[in-house]
């Protein structure tokens, strides 16, 4: 199974080299770092790293998984991480491993029930959490505990959902699409390290509250569009 990672980034100089050299090389085809318009050095220090760098203009994390996801080309499977270094990229086996072995379409690393490094996610970013998973277990039957970022998805089950959220409500439409196609969908616990840098979603009050609009929004627009 050819593997891509996608990594979508902006404004990450300090952590996308770790980022990059921690993918394990002898699992993956390629690494592609997404830059979303940065104004440091983050594609540089992406390249320098080993990962092939695809630039994307419009602001969103939706709009750089996209890209990167096309950019991938021939693929099986797309692993998405973040690049601030909180995804462990030495965990990419065990988030990939069900999707390889055909016993899911769509895996979401938890930090929920994994373990949380000090400081890695503020209680807001907990409760968020929590409560959006009790919502889609309602609304969809997903029985999932995350929904976070380090995920792998069947690349071809991914262009079938045809994603339209660009932005922050990006994460949950791919798991509210993919219980809507019947997709399996497992959740596997991993280790969540402590960022660096600010978060740009929790670290800021126009990131937290977009991103809980997008999250609570997203599960009921589609639970009433054929």
């Amino acid at each position: 199974m050819k593997i891509s990672v996608v990594i979508p980034a902006y404004n990450e100089e300090k952590a996308i080299g770790e980022v990059v050299r921690g993918v394990p090389e002898n699992m993956v085809q390629e690494i592609i770092v997404v830059d979303n318009g940065s104004t440091d050095d983050t594609a540089k220090q992406a390249t320098l790293a080993g990962a092939r760098v695809v630039h994307e203009t419009s602001r969103g994390y939706g709009f750089a998984c996209l890209a990167g996801a096309e950019a991938a080309g021939h693929t099986d499977i797309i692993v998405f991480l973040d690049g601030d270094r909180s995804d462990n990229p030495e965990q990419l086996a065990k988030i990939a491993d069900p999707v390889i072995k055909d016993q899911a379409d769509l895996v979401i690393g938890s930090r929920i029930k994994g373990n949380l490094e000090k400081g890695s996610m503020p209680f807001h970013g907990w409760m968020g959490n929590r409560l959006i998973v009790f919502l889609l277990r309602i609304l969809y039957g997903i029985k999932i505990t995350d929904i976070g970022s380090f995920r792998a998805i069947n690349v071809q089950s991914l262009f079938n959902l045809n994603m339209e959220q660009m932005t922050y409500g990006w994460p949950v439409e791919m798991v509210v699409k993919s219980a809507r196609r019947g997709l399996r969908i497992q959740s596997v616990p991993i280790h969540y390290r402590k960022r660096l840098g600010e978060s740009k979603v929790t670290g800021t009050l126009k990131g937290t509250v977009l991103a809980t609009y997008y999250m609570f929004f997203v599960p009921l627009k589609y639970l009433f569009t054929k």
